[in-house]
């Protein structure tokens, strides 16, 4: 199975969220000056939404410094968000941007922490996600 990269501020909302997932994960710093990963495989980004009431800054600087590498931004495969229901129509806001520049889908979207449905939602989602995955890689 491919793996996931994930950006989680100090909060650690998206963090705990990835952990409970128990799969194998990278982690993009918080620190501009940390070292990036870059994936060299498929993977599915996992990011929280920053925006403000009308949408703006709904993608991490840290997020789009890392999917700016073209060789790292080529194997994103998918993205799942997370934000939070009371920013309405903002809510994984940043899912969407980044699945629109990107071209690829948005997988799943949860709130804060996300719960254990969500958890194990994700789980079988990714399953299947990556197994439809290898039937169509050329």
């Amino acid at each position: 199975m491919a793996g996931l990269v994930y950006y989680s501020s100090r909060s650690g909302n998206t963090q705990r969220f990835v952990d409970r997932l128990g799969l194998t994960a990278a982690r993009i710093p918080i620190d501009p000056e940390g070292d990036m990963p870059s994936p060299r495989a498929p993977f599915v980004l996992v990011t929280p939404t920053y925006a403000d009431g009308q949408g703006r800054g709904a993608v991490h600087r840290q997020v789009i410094r890392f999917l700016n590498d073209p060789d790292t931004r080529c194997h994103l495969r998918g993205v799942i968000a997370s934000g939070n229901r009371n920013f309405g129509t903002t809510y994984a806001l940043a899912g969407d941007v980044v699945a629109q520049k990107c071209g690829v889908p948005v997988l799943y979207r949860f709130e804060l922490a996300g719960t254990d449905t969500d958890v194990a939602r994700v789980k079988e989602g990714l399953d299947r996600f990556w197994k439809t995955q290898c039937l169509t890689a050329t």
